[in-house]
């Protein structure tokens, strides 16, 4: 499982920028004009995962695979955006299709970047961008609940989408959706609105350890639990220096975490992710999951054979596996359980699944273990 952010904003707040340093690489536009990027950028990222270094250390591992994190850059939205002004609604639709959304918001002051507004207002601008989603919604609500086309939506999607209608219309918490209705019904809804949300405040190299006056409104009005404090700009030159030279110019500026780690690690948190592994002679892998998904719906991530057929799951915690040096020691040193079809995947697990297969059943191991 690979999870997908969407970063959005307006036009000229640092979305391209952002998203070249998260990718490392220049294929965003990053120009000092509205709407430079055209069509979405998608950039696929190793999530870092220092257990996963260990791991293939102790395995002695031919491959290395993490897991990883997809971002999308769309183009910036203007007020009007849900009647099709700027780039309009094919942008809207872009949004739609993420798992998460990350709001960049301008709060620096620059003559030299352009404001598609007179003045830097980090808050207005979210007003804006969550005005337009928010008509969007209601919209495509109105146009699903039509009598034509209602009956072609099960009765669980047509109460999701008539609780969402009353918030929209009398200006309620959509939480009371998350509340109600499961999750699968609440992405089959494609609602903009209800999506998990990152708020990304930019600002200059002077106020990345502390913040500024704009930062301050903004954490004071929307809160500090899904706010993230990150200069694009110092983002993407850490990202063009080598490791070497990265680690001393963050010392430097007195940055000890990257935009990418504050991101992946707000993202798994919204999104209610954890990471298991598996480990061998042939690979150390990483696989994104759920939290609190069975032993099979994790072998599921790996085969829809490894689910279909799940017998058992060799489990070890990380810490175990670390301290003794592998699958065999943990075993004999009784550190290796077998867990069966109920048991919740912890973060961190070193896994080993069995599973029958047609048209005999024997056990199958993912790699070969040390």
């Amino acid at each position: 499982m690979s999870f997908k952010c969407g970063i959005v904003g307006l036009p000229n707040v640092g979305k391209s920028t952002l998203f070249n340093a998260l990718t490392n690489s220049s294929k965003a536009q990053a120009e000092n004009f509205p709407f430079c990027t055209i069509d979405p950028n998608i950039g696929v990222v190793p999530v870092p995962d220092s257990r996963l270094d260990k791991l293939v250390k102790i395995s002695n591992s031919k491959k290395k695979i993490n897991t990883t994190i997809s971002f999308v850059d769309i183009a910036g939205l203007v007020k009007g955006a849900s009647k099709g002004e700027g780039l309009g609604n094919k942008f809207l639709a872009h949004i739609r299709e993420v798992d998460a959304i990350i709001h960049m918001i301008r709060c620096f002051d620059s003559a030299d970047i352009q404001n598609v507004n007179p003045d830097v207002n980090p808050i207005r601008d979210l007003e804006i961008i969550e005005t337009e989603m928010m008509l969007a919604d209601l919209e495509s609500i109105q146009k699903r609940l039509d009598k034509k086309n209602k009956k072609n939506i099960d009765s669980d999607q047509i109460k999701a989408l008539e609780t969402a209608l009353d918030c929209i219309n009398n200006n309620k918490n959509f939480s009371i959706l998350g509340e109600t209705f499961s999750d699968k019904i609440l992405v089959q809804t494609g609602l903009l609105s209800i999506k998990p949300k990152i708020f990304v405040c930019n600002v200059d190299e002077k106020s990345i350890n502390n913040g500024n006056n704009y930062t301050k409104s903004f954490i004071n009005k929307y809160g500090d639990q899904n706010t993230i404090i990150i200069s694009a700009d110092i983002e993407n030159q850490i990202n063009q220096l080598e490791n070497e030279e990265k680690e001393n110019y963050m010392k430097v500026i007195n940055l000890n975490e990257t935009g990418l780690n504050k991101l992946i690690k707000k993202g798994y948190d919204i999104l209610e992710l954890e990471t298991f592994f598996t480990s061998g002679e042939k690979e150390s892998r990483a696989w994104t999951i759920k939290k609190n998904y069975t032993a099979p719906k994790a072998a599921g991530e790996i085969h829809t054979d490894f689910e279909k057929g799940f017998i058992k799951a060799e489990a070890v915690s990380y810490d175990d596996f670390i301290k003794n040096d592998g699958w065999v020691k943990s075993k004999l040193n009784g550190k290796m359980r077998l867990e069966g079809k109920d048991y919740i995947v912890k973060d961190g697990d070193v896994l080993n699944f069995r599973f029958n297969t047609w048209p005999q059943p024997f056990h199958t191991k993912i790699s070969k273990k040390t």
